[in-house]
């Protein structure tokens, strides 16, 4: 039948086909940044003054709407000026800055504001992503318990994904020459600790940001976490875990000395005005006593002996 078509009408066909395919492209490269690099995520880039924070409903879960005027414009979602000689998809961590970026390559990224670790338990060096979960469930690590014996109930099932699980609406998962050191990049429903020291050690992000971030990740994609003055790891660090906090010990009471076992107090008498010295008592004489005369006796003309008069006087 092609064949009897005239020339005009074989060229509308041709035309009709392909159209579908050409309004395609369009409609992607609208969607993309052409300054992208070609592995970087062809998610939807932020616009500019665009409220990224606004309530969203996810797995069923509830994500709130956050204060936008409350968190810094630097620590906001949005795309920068960043220049590295990373690839594309390549996300770089800046624990000096607060800051993540998510390389998009010809000199740009998304940069997103983070919490990262407390003083003694901040990392640096090369990961890659292993995994990612949505609404992960939480299971403290054994440090962690020891210091807070409070989440010992998590130990063994882990707290279930929700609005209040510490890891938020997702989690991604790092390794670091194929060991699982405990880091995760992941959401927090403490959007306050944005731009702060406040984790032990994984990387926090705002439950959109955390989001955004784990719809452009596909896995494998390079980590690299700065050093804690935001230069480049010469190398992997893991600090020690501290050691859990051990109550400081009572101090011994007193013993209790009976008030029966304590000697009554030898009252002295005042000092000698002579020498200053506590005067000694004398003790005093024991009186002499005079017999008394009788009076029915006669009066005797010589002295008496022994009280006595002699005989014949």
């Amino acid at each position: 039948m092609d064949w009897f078509m005239p020339k005009t009408s074989r060229r509308t066909l041709r035309q009709a086909a392909l159209t579908p395919a050409l309004l395609s492209l369009a409609l992607l490269a609208a969607c993309v940044d052409p300054a992208a690099g070609p592995t970087a995520s062809t998610q939807p880039l932020p616009k500019a003054d665009e409220n990224v924070y606004v309530a969203t409903m996810d797995s069923g879960i509830t994500i709130p709407a956050l204060p936008v005027e409350k968190i810094p414009e630097t620590h906001r979602r949005q795309v920068v000026s960043y220049k590295t000689d990373q690839a594309p998809g390549t996300i770089i961590i800046n624990p000096a800055t607060k800051l993540l970026y998510y390389v998009l390559g010809n000199g740009k990224a998304i940069r997103y504001g983070i919490a990262v670790g407390k003083a003694g338990f901040e990392w640096s060096g090369e990961a890659i992503v292993a995994d990612k979960k949505p609404w992960p469930r939480w299971i403290p690590p054994k440090e962690m318990i020891a210091r807070r014996p409070e989440l010992a109930k998590f130990d063994e099932v882990g707290q279930p994904g929700g609005p209040t699980n510490p890891l938020g609406a997702r989690a991604i998962y790092l390794t670091s020459g194929g060991r699982d050191y405990g880091y995760r990049i992941h959401g927090t429903p403490e959007w306050q600790s944005i731009g702060r020291n406040a984790s032990s050690g994984c990387i926090r992000m705002i439950n959109q940001d955390v989001l955004d971030l784990y719809n452009r990740v596909k896995g494998g994609e390079k980590v690299i976490v700065l050093t804690a003055s935001g230069e480049m790891p010469k190398g992997l660090y893991i600090p020690k875990p501290p050691a859990p906090k051990v109550a400081a010990a009572r101090p011994k009471a007193e013993p209790v000395v009976p008030a029966a076992a304590i000697p009554a107090l030898k009252v002295l008498p005042p000092p000698s005005i002579a020498t200053g010295s506590p005067a000694v008592a004398t003790p005093a004489a024991a009186p002499t006593t005079t017999p008394a005369a009788d009076p029915a006796a006669p009066a005797c003309k010589v002295p008496l002996v022994g009280g006595v008069c002699p005989p014949g006087n």
